[in-house]
């Protein structure tokens, strides 16, 4: 899909600024999980569920909603790598399509403290300590990888990882990006190492690199929002990524169930099917190895 529709909304998500998502997260707590060990197919019939609206299960998100993940601006069609780990999570929980319903929840809205009128929200909220003071998160559905961005007319086209062994790298200092970078590229030379994320987009636009080295939620803004003509080359995986959690009320009883759903998916493999369908062929992102 054209960069260019990707992700304005971004723009709004501190989590996603490049200062912000590339540094090194720290452990959320364990306080919204303690209990999922209780939780199981058996507990978690949508019967047994505490809803805000009986008999449907309601999913809150922001509007608009950007690929990749909503298409169409319409969380409800099941496109895009929310709009189906939504549908898949209800499925889990032994809803039908047709008793899911879609609630618009600005993105602030969705962490901050009170009542909510979602059972959960889904709209690319890392999972923090602080936020986690105010609502409850999932286990994590989403783990950044880290995305190498080339600049219009790149002579960078063999998406493997042994490809960048001799190219002129950037990444923003502190982040999990230089770890990643020598950890999975091991580059000949040094990567250039920059203080901001301005400096990071002006080393791209200025072609004072070659590529540059970014988690993949960021790599989605510069493309379609920061610098023109700009594309990803690829994703790889890299431990420490930004971590995104279904929200919900703080001591929701639906909590444990929607943990336990997001596990079943993950180890079933359901999970990694819609982000490679998602985020990896359908945002043109490759995986590089």
């Amino acid at each position: 899909m054209p960069h260019s529709r990707l992700l304005a909304v971004l723009a709004l998500v501190p989590a996603l600024a490049l200062a912000a998502c590339g540094e090194p997260k720290d452990d959320a707590s364990t306080s919204s999980t303690e209990t999922t060990a209780a939780a199981s197919a058996q507990t978690c019939t949508k019967d047994q569920l505490a809803l805000v609206s009986g008999g449907k299960l309601t999913i809150g998100t922001d509007k608009p909603a950007y690929p990749p993940y909503f298409e169409d601006d319409d969380p409800t069609n099941g496109k895009g790598f929310e709009s189906a780990v939504g549908y898949a999570v209800a499925t889990k929980l032994g809803f039908e399509k047709s008793e899911v319903e879609w609630k618009t929840v600005p993105f602030n809205s969705a962490y901050a403290p009170g009542k909510k009128s979602f059972d959960f929200d889904l709209n690319q909220v890392s999972i923090s300590e602080a936020r986690e003071k105010a609502v409850d998160f999932s286990s994590p559905y989403f783990e950044a990888p880290q995305a190498v961005v080339v600049p219009k007319g790149s002579k960078l086209t063999d998406a493997t990882l042994a490809a960048l062994k001799d190219a002129r790298l950037g990444v923003q200092i502190g982040t999990t990006s230089l770890a990643a970078v020598k950890a999975s590229i091991a580059p000949n030379d040094e990567p250039k190492v920059f203080d901001t994320s301005n400096d990071v987009v002006t080393a791209l636009k200025q072609k004072q690199v070659d590529a540059v080295v970014v988690d993949l939620p960021t790599a989605f803004y510069l493309t379609g929002a920061q610098v023109e003509g700009s594309s990803i080359l690829g994703q790889f995986e890299s431990p420490g990524g930004d971590r995104w959690g279904a929200v919900l009320a703080k001591g929701s009883k639906l909590t444990p169930c929607v943990t336990w759903a997001v596990d079943e998916l993950r180890s079933s493999g359901e999970l990694q099917k819609i982000n490679d369908r998602w985020l990896s062929e359908g945002a043109d992102a490759p995986t590089l190895r």
